[in-house]
């Protein structure tokens, strides 16, 4: 299982380092275009071969599709480049570059000055994340006398400086830390890939001990080690991990006891949303514990939510629950341990109320079509200046 489906950022980073990274690919609306826009983000779905699915392993892929469908429909020409792309020079006028942070400080001064720069901004701002991550590399160093990497670590950048405006995936959380530069921030809720139905078979009473870690990696940013060093000392509760443990193995091997020789844990690998494993896993799991550091949008917990799972998450997921579960006061192993056996001692009918209020919070604000929306209305009325 471990390799039946890599990490999702990885796979797609490697596709696009195979060839595709200094490619453009030129689109035209219907009819002769208004203008032009240069999207610089995710270029992998406009390279697909003829009946091929977008790839549903990121949140990413299609979501640049549709940025770039929202433009067409409203009468532009779009070239989409790689945000990888180091080596693009405009050659023509554009009305607007949206960009995600990698590529907006390299590109924008070679844009015509009068193109409006947008930053599309996917996770917390590069020094609060770098610093919330040291400062959890720091801590497991001194408490377990092991020093990791983390893969989470996000290039300098001056994205929210240059741009003249953003659009933003997380919650109040994520905005905050642009809020110093005193741009305009407008928050488009991040999709899902996969939504599920209401599963009525799910028993509470049957399932109100056992849990689910769901991550990608940067397992020490995102708490895994904590959640595990938890739940090896909750021997009555049961954990199952899911993540791309094969992309760390450092952490693999300084938590080989907890994740391969602890009873009360079951270390799955990476698990595709989309399979009938995930179902089973979330039939079988009443809550996700998710003591993340940084986050710009906290696309794995909400996909949890949809599934029915309830949150325990750190205020740093950049999720929105709805009430639903709760949000950590902070995430020390003390305060997981007690925000579990504190949900785990509800009854049945409250369990199912909380795992029913995650689901719908997570389906009225993060799908498909309300990203879609929500971008659109972000183009039509700010960008465009219409009635929307």
């Amino acid at each position: 299982m471990l390799h039946r489906l890599k990490h999702a950022l990885c796979r797609r980073l490697c596709r696009t380092d195979r060839g595709n990274r200094n490619k453009t690919v030129s689109l035209k609306p219907d009819g002769t275009p208004r203008g032009s826009v240069l999207l610089s983000f995710i270029i992998d779905p406009f390279l697909r071969k003829p009946g091929e699915a977008i790839s549903h392993d990121h949140t990413h892929d299609w979501e640049s599709w549709q940025m770039a469908q929202t433009f067409l429909q409203a009468g532009y020409a779009v070239d989409v480049i790689s945000y990888q792309n180091n080596h693009f020079t405009p050659g023509k006028r554009y009305d607007f570059f949206i960009s995600a942070r990698t590529n907006l400080e390299h590109i924008a001064p070679k844009l015509n000055s009068d193109c409006i720069k947008v930053a599309h901004l996917d996770t917390a701002h590069w020094l609060y994340n770098n610093q919330a991550a040291y400062t959890r590399l720091l801590d497991l160093q001194r408490r377990r006398g092991v020093t990791l990497s983390n893969a989470k670590m996000i290039e300098q950048n001056m994205a929210i400086e240059v741009a003249d405006l953003a659009t933003i995936l997380g919650n109040r959380f994520t905005m905050d830390t642009y809020r110093y530069a005193g741009k305009e921030i407008h928050r488009i809720p991040i999709s899902v890939p996969v939504t599920y139905p209401w599963d009525s078979e799910k028993a509470f009473d049957r399932c109100r001990n056992s849990y689910l870690w769901f991550g990608s990696a940067g397992f020490v940013h995102k708490g895994l080690d904590r959640v595990l060093e938890a739940f090896a000392a909750m021997p009555e509760y049961r954990l199952t991990v899911c993540g791309p443990l094969d992309e760390e193995k450092a952490f693999a091997r300084a938590y080989h006891r907890e994740l391969f020789e602890t009873p009360n844990i079951d270390t799955i690998g990476w698990i595709d949303v989309n399979s009938p494993r995930f179902r089973e896993i979330a039939r079988n799991t009443l809550g996700l514990v998710y003591p993340t550091c940084s986050e710009g949008g906290g696309g794995s917990a909400i996909t949890c939510m949809h599934a029915g799972i309830i949150p325990l998450l750190s205020r740093q997921a950049s999720v929105d629950t709805g009430g639903a579960g709760a949000i950590l006061g902070n995430s020390a192993i003390p305060t997981i341990q007690q925000a579990v056996r504190q949900l785990s001692t509800q009854p049945a009918t409250t369990l199912e109320r909380q795992a029913r209020l995650a689901r719908e919070t997570a389906r009225n604000n993060h799908t498909r079509e309300i990203f879609a929306a929500e971008y659109e209305r972000f183009v039509s009325r700010t960008l465009l200046g219409g009635a929307g």
